[in-house]
Parts: C-alpha cells; structure tokens; sequence
C-alpha cells in the first residue's frame, strides 16, 4: 500500500448508515484523498469503493430479544472484523449508528491505539443515558446531526462536531407528484398511500402485515386508492410478496426509490425511524407506526424517557405526527388518520406546514462534506 494513501475501517449497521457512510467516503474522494477503505456495509458503501469484509444485511435484527437469540452470530460477525482489524491496521475507525455492536468494536480499536470516530450518536438523550461514559472511554470525537446533541458530550467532556443531518442532501426527488407517479408506473388519478415498513426483516414481518389490514381498511372506505411499498436493499423482495399475498390486497412494489414513492405519495403510513424524517424532507403528511416483540417493548417502555418515538416529532419538539405504537398499532384507528392526511383540507395543510418547520431545523445541508472533512483531519492529527 502507498504510504500516502489513508487507510481507512467503517463498521455501518444497517441501510442508512451505509448511505450516509457512502456518501461521505465519496466526499473525501472529493476533496482528492487517496484512501484505502475495507469492513462492513451493504451496496452503497461497497458502490463506493469500501472493500465488504462483512454485509450488515447478516445482522439486521430489531430489539434485545433478537439480540439476544442471535448472540452467537453478531460476537461471530464482530470476531471476525476484530481479526481484519488486526491484521490491517488502519489509521481511523469510523462507526456508523449501531451503537452496542460498534462500541465493541472501537474497544479493539482502542487497544490498538487506532482513533475512533463516531457518525450518527445513539439516542442516549432518550433512553440509556449512561452509555456516554462508555462512548467517553472508547471514542475519539463525536459527529452529531442534531445541535442539541453537542451540549450532551460537550457536558461530558466528549470532543465533538455538529455536523448536521445527511437527509437534507439526500431526501430529495426530481420529480412532480404526477412526474413520481407515471416513473413508477402508478395513476395519476387515484389517491395514493405509501407503505414504509422499515428497513430490517424483524420490522418487516411485524409492521407491515399491520400496515397492509390498514391498507385494506383504508380501501373499504375508499375505494379509489392505491398503494406503494418501495423495498429497501437491505429487505428480500420474497419475504415482501409473501407479505402481500397473505393480505390478499394490491400493492405495488418498486426496487428502492423510497424518496420517490414519497413525493408520488398524497400521505405515507411510516414505520417509526429514519423513514419519518425522510418524508418531513419531501413534505408529505404521514402517520406513525411501530411494532416490536412483546418483552422487548416491556423492557423499552421502561427505559425510554421521552413521549414521542417518532424522529419527527422528536425533531419537532412536538407531536406533529400521529404514533401508534405496539398495542395502539391498530388497522381501523390507523385508517381513519390517513383518511384525516388525505381527505381533510385544513388537517392535511396544517402537518405540510410543520413538516416545512421540521425541514428547516434540520439545517441547509452538507454534513457529508463536513464528515469527510473531519476524517481527515483526525488522521492527520
């Protein structure tokens, strides 16, 4: 390897954190860094020239249960990262999201004295708030994507930079509503609900059987409505047309292109995380949803300190999105909100305008750029 070339580990978890972790390698390829970069991530991170030594895709499971039935797997998975680590030591760590598995992996990092940095923090300023001790120990500096996130570390004395939030760059769509429509083959002149049931196959399995008896509610009452469900890369189209088939109603399915589903959207019924956030960005009205294994939502409820789950209405300060969570995750209560998004003027106006309030928190972009930025300079440090 060319002594001048950076070499560089990035551990991202699931399907967000391999784009954002993409899109700021591309940044640092940029600004004319030559670099080396292997570990894991899925088809963005591998796209952009990281080396997969693992797909996250092995990991994706939802919640402590989960966790814990496929412990044996995740320390195998990190076994073999702390190995390649080893083995090719290289000048920066960089962890995306997925807290408890990386954090395990920067304690190798740490022993061999390989600076950690940290993209996207875990929600301790909602639950589990003692983490930041350990986040403390074992990593270097901390870039966050929301302001009030600096004054938790800088309290802790944490080193880290806001660097803002990668969807106001990437949540985009080039198109009308109509423009989406006919691009993924849908009718102009139908009403039209958009499905997003997350991004992992434990999400999958539990929120979208719900959200597909919603949609055959929602159909009963209207008729004249369509559905869309932009599969994430990270989601296996069988398990999805299965899904489908069982409900016995019609849904049209498209290879990713979530923002474009969202944009050909009149509401979206969103499962709760990144998802929420990502149709505040393209504007349209949504509800909330969110169902998880039974113990592990019993052993949640009791450490999560704030009211609402829905990052946008955590960015917003306020519930400006209707959640149904666990047992509330209704089909009929779950309809009738969407006929409310859809069908009632002033209801429908009044979400688009705090959805534009939750847009311009969220900043005028360039966190990728930032990101990178801040990769270099911790390895020339």
């Amino acid at each position: 390897m060319n002594s001048s070339r950076l070499n560089l580990m990035i551990s991202a978890g699931e399907a967000s954190s391999d784009m954002h972790a993409a899109h700021a390698i591309n940044e640092l390829r940029k600004r004319g860094v030559e670099f080396d970069c292997f570990g894991m991530g899925a088809d963005k991170l591998n796209a952009a020239g990281m080396e997969l030594t693992l797909d996250c895709r092995e990991l994706a499971v939802i919640g402590i249960v989960d966790v814990l039935i496929n412990y044996p797997r995740f320390m195998r998975r990190l076994a073999t990262l702390r190995k390649t680590m080893k083995e090719r030591r290289p000048d920066l760590l960089v962890i995306v999201d997925y807290p408890d598995f990386n954090l395990k992996l920067a304690e190798t990092a740490k022993e061999l004295g390989i600076p950690v940095l940290f993209y996207i923090s875990p929600q301790i300023w909602a639950w589990r708030k003692k983490r930041i001790h350990r986040i403390g120990q074992l990593v270097s500096h901390m870039a966050v994507l929301f302001p009030f996130e600096v004054d938790v570390y800088t309290e802790a004395g944490i080193p880290v930079t806001y660097v803002g939030h990668p969807l106001v760059d990437d949540a985009k769509s080039e198109f009308s509503n109509d423009a989406a429509r006919e691009h993924l083959g849908l009718s102009t002149t139908e009403k039209l609900v958009a499905l997003l049931p997350g991004s992992r196959n434990g999400e999958l399995q539990r929120n979208l059987p719900v959200m597909l008896a919603t949609a055959a509610a929602l159909k009963q009452n209207q008729p004249d409505i369509q559905f869309v469900l932009p599969i994430a890369p990270t989601l296996e189209r069988d398990a999805v047309d299965e899904l489908i088939q069982q409900a016995s109603i019609k849904v049209h399915t498209v290879d990713a292109q979530s923002y474009h589903a969202m944009r050909a959207a009149d509401a979206v019924l969103s499962a709760s995380g990144t998802a929420t956030l990502e149709t505040a960005m393209i504007g349209t009205p949504m509800a909330v949803m969110y169902v998880i294994n039974k113990i592990n939502y019993a052993i949640m409820k009791r450490l999560i300190q704030i009211d609402d789950i829905g990052l946008v209405n955590i960015v917003a300060g306020r519930r400006i999105c209707q959640e149904f969570v666990q047992d509330e995750a209704q089909p009929v209560a779950m309809a009738q909100e969407l006929e409310k998004c859809l069908n009632d003027t002033h209801y429908r106006q009044t979400m688009k305008d705090e959805l534009e309030q939750v847009r311009q928190k969220m900043g005028s972009g360039g966190a990728s750029l930032r990101v990178a930025e801040l990769i270099e300079s911790l390895v020339t440090r």
